[in-house]
């Protein structure tokens, strides 16, 4: 007989959808979707339909194992869970009795969202520890800065609420990509009469299905949003009431309009003034308007001022008094009044260290002025040598003999390939989680399906066996996963809402407000101090920061002389079947994905003598990768884009973030993957050169 259990999927997507498995005789033989979830609605994307070949995979890591080869070779030896963490302990206790705490390196992200397997554990034991600090700003660091300025934390629309729009504006995402569920509401939308824009440099499927398609240059994005509050300005249609009863610094910004219109837009941003103006007038006759911001935008020089000036356009237009209208980027401070921390708890010893962003890993791991050196890194959740910019360096740091590198992995990935220990940890079906979400409103429960593959132990089974081999005693670095759930949701408004674990189970999900069908900001409701949306923030000039909303250049993209060196922009977006590196390795995603490969408009492959299917070598001061060449018949001149996170090792040993700038954003330390020059060369004729697979053009 076979049974259901209800879980979370947990990849670091906005739509963390409700799954159930079927189990029969201890095996998941099938997943799907939960119908019964609002924002799930029984589907699941082309990453996650095929998870359980991921669990089952042949080159899945199921028993520890002990470098035996030089680095980056990929030769290791099996060995068992206790020699495995003693080398483990033995390397961390060697490198701080010598150099110090600050000399270990904890380096994660978002493998999992789960708070319990993500971010609960590791850090403690981390931190207790007297480590470095890790400043986690590889994905929204920009976005979550510049919206805590605004409004304190991450909210606006319910992203449900969008089917209630009748203009909506899909800015810098590629929704089919990576929040396919969020199209669910928008095309019911566009069902209904709603008009629906794609304001992307990038063709992509999303802006296929969109009415419109605004292809601006990349890192424009705020000067176009600037362009159309200034046409709102000069129609006298921005929402004065609203703005002087539920906003702070109107005044300040109304001034500065004055300078903005569709033409100064338009040349910034490469459009015609005539599109910019018609938008504008759309925005203006049309309530609700909604705006769905991505978080690919803000992945350039000016990220922070771009994500300030669309979220202010929401409020000047005054979208937020409607059902519908407004403005969203993320959901997840919506759950921050539901959740606790579990990081840093009450009576666990944490002394202060010092912080590295962990965009800047190059850097950290190869600057000779760094006191005291990187001699020791854990490594969860995360595949840097494949995901973190300026590629060359950051394996160069990984090589080092003075470095002791733990992964705890599922498979050999490019990190783990540089690892002295790699240690199986368990996937999705197998363990204990909770999940927020950062674009829904519902909390989700992952219970474990099946027992471990192998010798495979969860992340925290891993560092509390790590935390005794350190005679490390205190009993918040050993908690069970079900007392972290519980931390977890040992909250004040938990307990309004009726949330508890024993709940959880008997229902796998729970809305965490009642906001679906309202407008919660039609009276200001910010979580700000005074409850208002924060438009200028004088604090800003103490860190060299316009205090008004305004457009920041990107630093590559809007440089006029290195463009004579590397004349083609490079944006690395997501694939629609890999999450970041995961799922690269598996055949099924790889022929659906096809090779690594660069897409560009007709007139720059004939100025470089390209045709589709032809080797091309793609480099800066940077480094360089290659691969095959597609043409798109929609790309802009001066563009071009490959997908992210090919694995290294599967490629000649890089792919594009050989090329990936370390250079910070505006706001946040964010890095800055699409604000990269690159120049392209052919190297080899198509029937010269035979690829992995082929790509599709579009995909």
């Amino acid at each position: 007989m076979s049974h259901i259990v209800n879980g979370a999927c947990p990849l670091d997507c906005p739509d963390t959808c409700a799954w159930q498995i079927e189990v029969e005789d201890g095996k998941a033989i099938r997943m799907r979707g939960r119908k019964d979830h609002p924002y799930t609605r029984g589907s699941l994307c082309g990453k996650v339909n095929n998870y359980l070949d991921a669990v089952y995979a042949p080159d899945r890591l199921t028993t520890p194992l002990r470098r035996v080869g030089e680095k980056g070779e990929g030769r290791f030896q099996a060995i068992d869970w206790d020699e495995a963490i003693g080398l483990t302990a033995t390397a961390l206790r060697t490198t701080i009795d010598r150099y110090g705490p600050e000399a270990v390196l904890p380096f994660y992200y978002a493998g999992t969202l789960g708070a319990v397997q993500g971010w609960s554990l590791g850090q403690r034991l981390f931190k207790h520890l007297g480590a470095t600090r890790l400043d986690t700003t590889i994905c929204d660091a920009a976005a979550y800065a510049a919206l805590r300025v605004t409004m304190h934390r991450p909210v606006g629309t319910d992203p449900e609420d969008f089917a209630h729009a009748r203009l909506i504006l899909v800015w810098g995402a590629n929704l089919l990509s990576s929040n396919m569920h969020q199209w669910h509401f928008i095309h019911a939308a566009q069902q209904n009469g709603a008009h629906v824009v794609a304001i992307d440099p990038l063709p992509t499927d999303t802006a296929e299905r969109c009415d419109q398609h605004l292809q601006l240059l990349p890192g424009t994005d705020a000067a176009l949003a600037m362009g159309l509050m200034g046409e709102l300005h000069a129609a006298g249609a921005c929402d004065e009431e609203w703005l002087a009863e539920c906003a702070v610094g109107w005044p300040e910004l109304r001034e500065r309009l004055a300078d903005w219109n569709a033409e100064r837009a338009a040349e910034i941003c490469g459009l015609h003034a005539s599109e910019i103006r018609a938008l504008a007038d759309r925005i203006i006759t049309t309530r609700p308007t909604a705006i769905r911001m991505g978080l690919g935008l803000q992945r350039h020089g000016g990220a922070g001022a771009a994500i300030r000036a669309i979220t202010v356009l929401g409020a000047v237009a005054g979208d937020f008094r409607h059902v519908g209208g407004g403005v969203v980027s993320e959901t997840s401070g919506r759950f921050d009044d539901v959740t606790s921390g579990l990081e840093e708890p009450a009576g666990l010893p944490l002394p202060l260290a010092r912080t590295i962003n962990m965009s800047r890993l190059a850097e950290a791991l190869t600057d000779s002025a760094l006191t005291p050196a990187v001699h020791a890194m854990v490594v969860w959740n995360t595949n840097p040598a494949a995901t973190v910019p300026d590629q060359t360096r950051v394996q160069q740091g990984l090589r080092r003999d003075d470095l002791h590198l733990t992964v705890l992995e599922h498979r050999l990935t490019d990190t783990a390939l540089f690892a002295d220990v790699v240690l199986p940890a368990t996937m999705q079906t197998e363990h204990l989680d909770i999940h927020p979400s950062y674009g829904h409103h519902y909390l989700t429960l992952n219970l474990p399906a099946i027992e471990p593959v192998g010798q495979c132990l969860p992340n925290n089974e891993i560092f509390r066996r790590l935390a005794t081999a350190l005679e490390l005693t205190h009993p918040r670095l050993h908690d069970s996963d079900e007392a972290l759930i519980r931390q977890f949701i040992d909250t004040d408004r938990a307990r309004e809402r009726g949330i508890t674990f024993e709940s959880l189970c008997e229902t796998g999900y729970v809305a965490i407000d009642d906001l679906a069908g309202t407008a919660p900001h039609a009276n200001g409701g910010f979580p700000t101090r005074d409850g208002k949306l924060h438009i200028t923030v004088p604090e800003l000039a103490d860190v060299n920061l316009d205090p008004i909303p305004g457009y920041t250049p990107s630093f590559e993209g809007a440089d006029p002389v290195l463009a004579q060196r590397f004349p083609l922009i490079l944006i690395t977006p997501a694939h629609r079947f890999f999450l970041n590196s995961t799922f690269a390795d598996l055949p099924g995603h790889l022929r659906m994905t096809g090779a690594p490969t660069l897409f560009l408009s007709q007139n720059d492959a004939t100025a470089r003598g390209i045709e589709a299917g032809d080797e091309v070598e793609v480099a800066n001061d940077r480094g360089a990768f290659r691969c095959q060449a597609a043409i798109h018949p929609q790309a802009r001149d001066g563009v071009a884009w490959s997908y992210k996170a090919y694995w290294a090792k599967d490629n000649g040993g890089n792919n594009v973030n050989a090329t990936t700038p370390v250079r910070d954003a505006d706001m946040g330390g964010a890095p800055t993957f699409h604000d990269n020059r690159v120049e392209a060369t052919l190297v080899a004729k198509a029937n010269e050169f035979t690829p992995s697979a082929v790509a599709a053009v579009g995909d």
